[in-house]
């Protein structure tokens, strides 16, 4: 081998040695990115997983939330149409009761009602019609115990049941739905009670 073979097997040997070098220290360096990399696709997939995993625990409670007040209202909505169908049919028994017995009901409501004043009483077609013979007699000693006196009148309205008093030209509805409106929370309150 010559000197200049021999030089530039030198060379050759010297540059190889140098490729080899920058390809371990690419190789290393490809490694330690490749490392970063996968811990950052880890670190972003973790972060992922866990805003995803918030959000359906997020959007789980609001819809068990929205599902409980759902089934609330639906509750509450059909109590109330329960409570609505038994205020009804108590009306009904109440038109529905035997005119001696309803007609002493009247006696006692207007004895609540009635003022120490002159007054008319009016009823609906239908009461004035089965109004028992004695009934404004026994009206009036109600009355005059209250310092009062009260005339049935001739005249209807058209209310459901019960009666309207009349004073100087002022109304005092008695009607059987108006004492019901007038005291529909307690009527609610008692008819919860008892139903639920």
């Amino acid at each position: 081998m010559t000197g200049l073979e021999k030089i530039t097997s030198e060379i050759k040997a010297d540059a190889d040695k140098s490729v080899a070098a920058i390809i371990d220290k690419a190789n290393a360096e490809a490694s330690g990115i490749l490392a970063g990399a996968e811990k950052e696709a880890a670190e972003a997939v973790a972060k992922i997983n866990h805003d995803v995993s918030v959000r359906l625990s997020a959007s789980k409670s609001t819809a068990e939330s929205a599902a409980a007040l759902r089934k609330r209202r639906l509750i509450l909505e059909e109590k109330q149409k329960l409570i609505g169908e038994v205020i009804e049919e108590a009306k009904n028994l109440i038109y529905a009761l035997p005119d001696d017995v309803y007609f002493e009901k009247i006696l006692k409501l207007a004895e609540k009602n009635v003022n120490p004043a002159e007054g008319t009483i009016i009823f609906n077609a239908k009461d004035l019609s089965r109004l028992p013979a004695d009934f404004e007699t026994k009206l009036n000693v109600v009355a005059v115990a209250k310092g009062g006196k009260l005339t049935v009148s001739k005249e209807t309205r058209p209310i459901d049941g019960g009666f309207v008093l009349l004073y100087e030209g002022i109304d005092q509805n008695c009607s059987i739905t108006s004492l019901f409106e007038t005291h529909i929370e307690s009527v609610q309150d008692k008819i919860q009670k008892l139903l639920f």
